[in-house]
């Protein structure tokens, strides 16, 4: 009980044995008997849910996952986490050293993601610096998910964009003055280029430096395969490219089709949807806001359609 797997069947001693076997209840289960049973009528919260019934997967990494996970059983959904990615330190960061030790050359500290942020803060607090250090510098973020963490170490972003990507970063920098002004971007390895393009044409000095990269995960794959096979996951998600990248490469490539049929694929936004839709998946979700709760609710709206 309490589960998005419960099935309850509701009869009267004549028919009620014939219901459960055709509903395929087997123990453990709770038996009510009596005038109680009218009562669910008005009781049965727990079916009522947006998402219930449903089995979704997650892609995202481990670390990042709970937050995704906690909002979907919230709304009733069983949640699978299947990471296909994983966060690490740079192989080499020597780059990003040197950068830290020159922090007060910098005009401008600009985060791309949350992980940008915890994997930079973590290499300054290593080499036995703090915020002070960061006390010259203007900031900037890509959106509210990556405001928060910046917050969580006691800074707040001079620039938020409304809109959650690099194109709406750039648009927010064409109102300040950046000409020879020294830019840090600390990021992913895999990053798109168009934001440290952009800022040079509008003549900013960028520094991109790798914060981070990203890595395959493949644990568990044989039973991910076969459960597709079985039709019991009605629903994949994808918070990034690196996720819907790594996820194709551990399906068979001659039977991807066959295991997608019946499943809804969900992205976190138009970046996510445009690298699956290049890699042959048919995106029959894309979240308008390009955030957990933004996937979330446009999930919960998806099914209630």
């Amino acid at each position: 009980g309490t589960t998005a797997r419960q099935l309850t069947v509701t009869g009267t001693l004549e028919n009620i044995v014939e219901k459960v076997t055709e509903a395929g209840l087997k123990s453990p289960a709770i038996i009510i008997v009596g005038d109680v049973v009218h009562l669910r009528k008005t009781m049965k919260w727990f079916e009522n849910r947006p998402l219930y019934g449903k089995t979704i997967m997650v892609t995202r990494a481990r670390a990042q996952a709970s937050d995704l996970v906690s909002r979907l059983s919230e709304l009733g959904a069983q949640c699978l986490e299947y990471p296909t990615i994983k966060i690490e330190p740079p192989e080499d960061a020597t780059h990003l050293d040197q950068a830290l030790s020159n922090l007060p050359d910098y005009d401008w500290l600009i985060f791309t993601s949350a992980n940008a942020v915890s994997c930079f803060f973590e290499r300054l607090f290593l080499k036995k610096k703090d915020v002070r250090s960061l006390g010259n510098l203007k900031t900037a973020v890509i959106g509210p998910a990556t405001q928060q963490r910046l917050t969580d170490f006691g800074l707040n972003s001079d620039i938020v964009p409304f809109s959650y990507r690099a194109e709406s970063v750039i648009d927010a920098f064409e109102k300040e003055d950046v000409k020879g002004k020294k830019i840090l971007l600390p990021r992913a390895k895999e990053a798109r280029p168009i934001l440290p393009e952009e800022l040079t044409k509008m003549g900013a000095i960028v520094d991109e430096i790798e914060a981070y990269h990203t890595v395959p995960v493949s644990e568990n794959t044989d039973q991910l395969i076969q459960q597709l096979k079985e039709n019991t996951i009605h629903m994949i998600t994808f918070t990034s490219s690196s996720t819907v990248k790594n996820f194709k490469k551990l399906l068979p490539e001659n039977e991807i089709d066959t295991l997608l049929k019946n499943v809804t694929l969900a992205s976190i936004g138009p970046i996510t949807s445009d690298t699956a839709k290049n890699l042959g998946f048919n995106i029959n979700i894309t979240a308008d806001t390009f955030t957990i709760p933004g996937l979330c609710e446009a999930i919960e709206k998806y099914y209630k359609r």
